[in-house]
């Protein structure tokens, strides 16, 4: 005798994903049991959830985690914005945000803004427009617009990588204007006098930078040379940047620089032009990134706890989820250190 074999029936075509019914179907239950064994698993028997176990499997279905957020008004899931992927410097906070969020059920959706504003509120509206549970920014909103229709939307906000006195909701991160004080104070007192800057013209950089000239001016000092590279920053940049300002300011002998790879490329730069750092020039990087220590010789640089700030800032959004009368605005300053290395 021929054993009939049991097929799943591929869905026609402008049909459409395999449904919840379909799952039913092949499972021979219905389909308030195959929720219940997708959802509240508790409820079913283990017989039960094996068959549903099986159809999900041979049909290839996915449940429709919209449809279920529309009934809990939750979506278990954060929108982060990030400025670049193409340096490492926010990855280790992506990494631990991501993590954090997984432990407590939710799912990561993370765009890339670059360093237009105008693309920042377009990737903005995106977000709000699917209504995620929580959405995480690197740095400020500064964008009056963005800053509106995210207090309108009442969806979680944690703003990170920045302090300011009036975030929108919640923030998590440090001063860049005491960072760009520290570093100039750090090779005064190195006895470097005749320093110039090489900064990314983000808001960011930008802030440490006139930050370190107002420093440079209170200890009675001129202002130092400044040569402004696009972000995100490379090596390739520092190099570049290095050969510029020696040109212009021979004598220069310190290089403050707004981010690790900037920092690397000008010492290659010096090495190839047999100038001795930190003899002759002193380098200081920012970001403390994994290849600092490492370099030769190792960078002198500013740490970050990009690790902490993705994990408070995951803590907010699961807290507010949680229990949504937590008050606000709650601000965390992570701080910052100097790390003295060979290089300065």
């Amino acid at each position: 005798m021929t054993q009939a074999r049991e097929t799943v029936r591929q869905p026609r075509k402008g049909r459409g994903a395999m449904t919840l019914a379909d799952v039913s179907r092949l499972a021979g239950v219905s389909a308030i049991t195959v929720s219940r064994a997708l959802n509240t698993p508790e409820l079913v028997s283990a017989a039960t959830r094996e068959k549903v176990r099986l159809a999900v499997e041979r049909t290839g279905y996915v449940p429709n985690l919209l449809a279920g957020g529309l009934a809990s008004n939750r979506s278990r899931l954060v929108a982060a914005m990030v400025p670049t992927i193409a340096g490492p410097v926010f990855l280790e906070t992506v990494q631990s945000l991501t993590e954090t969020l997984a432990a407590s059920g939710y799912q990561l959706l993370l765009g890339q803004s670059g360093y237009d504003h105008s693309r920042e509120d377009a990737l903005i509206d995106a977000m709000v427009g699917r209504r995620p549970d929580g959405i995480v920014l690197t740095g400020i909103m500064r964008s009056a617009g963005g800053r509106r229709r995210l207090i309108a939307s009442g969806i979680p906000v944690v703003e990170t990588w920045d302090l300011t006195p009036t975030p929108i909701d919640m923030l998590v991160g440090f001063s860049h204007e005491r960072v760009g004080a520290a570093m100039a104070q750090y090779l005064l007192g190195k006895g470097r006098r005749r320093m110039a800057l090489v900064t990314g013209d983000d808001q960011r950089a930008r802030e440490r930078c006139d930050s370190f000239q107002r420093t440079l001016r209170a200890a009675g000092m001129s202002e130092a040379p400044v040569c402004t590279v696009p972000a995100p920053t490379t090596l390739a940049g520092g190099r570049e940047a290095l050969v510029r300002l020696l040109q212009a300011h021979p004598q220069i002998d310190a290089l403050a620089c707004s981010s690790d790879a900037l920092a690397h490329g000008a010492i290659i730069e010096a090495q190839v032009r047999g100038i001795d750092v930190p003899g002759r020039i002193g380098v200081m990087g920012f970001g403390d990134l994994a290849f600092a220590r490492h370099a030769h010789p190792a960078i002198t640089t500013v740490h970050i706890d990009g690790d902490a700030i993705g994990r408070q800032a995951a803590r907010f959004i699961v807290e507010r989820g949680d229990d949504a009368s937590v008050g606000r605005p709650k601000v965390v300053d992570i701080g910052f250190s100097v790390v003295e290395r060979a290089s300065a």
